[in-house]
């Protein structure tokens, strides 16, 4: 039986599109002197010839405005022990207390790193576009790097996180 889509119905679209599993990433920058960052699930390869990726902010997110005129960010790929993390930084805000007693460095482009993720994506801004309710904010990558150590990265499905095992 094919059911009709509502438009108005946030919560049937939500809800479905919640059966699609998403890495969970912490989108990092520089608020003037001042470390940001906040949780991502729409994050994605884009090209690989530049090689450029993308993620998609809310376009009411503080944080990205806050983010957003260093033209520059660094994707942070959450391995499945930093549920913690993702929570920690899962708001809306500058300076609120999220990178206190977070080890981070900084990356080539001068954003935080956060200590013991599963990857990182260093990028420049290259584009941005506003579809609906979210930026599309695509990146050039200048640098990036992965833990050479075997981690299941964390994961997002159906409103609860937890880790990846491969099928055999």
């Amino acid at each position: 039986m094919i059911h009709r889509f509502d438009a108005n119905d946030a919560k049937q679209f939500r809800q479905v599109l919640g059966h699609f599993p998403t890495g969970v990433t912490i989108v990092t920058g520089m608020a003037g002197d001042e470390p940001a960052g906040f949780t991502i699930g729409s994050f994605t390869s884009v090209s690989l010839d530049p090689p450029l990726v993308g993620f998609l902010p809310q376009v009411d997110s503080d944080t990205w405005e806050a983010m957003a005129g260093g033209n520059r960010f660094c994707v942070n790929v959450l391995r499945d022990a930093q549920a913690d993390l993702c929570w920690r930084f899962a708001k809306s805000g500058v300076g609120d207390g999220r990178f206190d007693e977070v080890d981070w460095t900084m990356s080539p482009t001068g954003c935080p790193i956060l200590h013991g993720v599963l990857a990182w994506i260093d990028c420049t801004v290259e584009h941005s576009v506003t579809f609906g309710d979210h930026h599309f904010v695509v990146g050039r990558v200048v640098a990036l790097h992965h833990d050479a150590e075997p981690h299941a990265p964390l994961v997002f499905y159906k409103g609860a996180l937890g880790g990846f095992l491969a099928a055999e």
